[in-house]
């Protein structure tokens, strides 16, 4: 039996050159008449850095930071959909469900994963960049994409990125 593609969880860091993974999340949503979701991490400060920045600062400015950058996150992702609308799908057929965004925060890789159990994701798709060409080089995909794609148990489509 094939297994239905109801929903795409799109991961993305946002880089310029995420557009071909991005177009590539979109075809299969549209192919598959699918839901896509559209999602980026934001990794947190490690504890060394919270307690320098809670130091030089008064209280609660750390948090009101974090809160003001992932509200730029959230309106850079709906700029970044609607320019896909307004250009790349001018005059083409819309995507049947208008993409969902997210915003979450913790280590990338596992949070791709919670996510994607947490959405019932039937495909993850992100890029990743290769950053050398040698034969061991083009064995390891990056990081965060290697560590989701052994840790998952969902199919993974990873998109090769040009360098920002």
């Amino acid at each position: 039996m094939i297994p239905e593609i109801d929903t795409i969880l799109y991961a993305s860091d946002l880089g310029e050159s995420s557009r071909s993974a991005f177009l590539m999340a979109a075809k299969e949503a549209y192919r598959h008449n699918a839901r896509l979701v559209f999602l980026n991490i934001v990794e947190p400060a490690n504890s060394t850095t919270e307690t320098m920045l809670d130091s030089f600062m008064e209280e609660g400015a750390v948090e009101q930071m974090r809160a003001q950058g992932i509200e730029k996150i959230k309106y850079l992702m709906q700029s970044r959909l609607d320019a896909f609308k307004q250009k790349d799908l001018k005059d083409k057929i819309p995507l049947q469900h208008e993409p969902i965004t997210r915003v979450e925060e913790g280590p990338a890789a596992e949070t791709i994963i919670k996510v994607a159990d947490e959405i019932k994701a039937d495909m993850i798709i992100m890029g990743t960049r290769t950053r050398t060409h040698s034969a061991l080089g083009r064995f390891f995909v990056g990081s965060t994409a290697q560590s989701v794609m052994q840790l998952t148990n969902r199919p993974v489509l990873i998109v090769p990125l040009p360098e920002d």
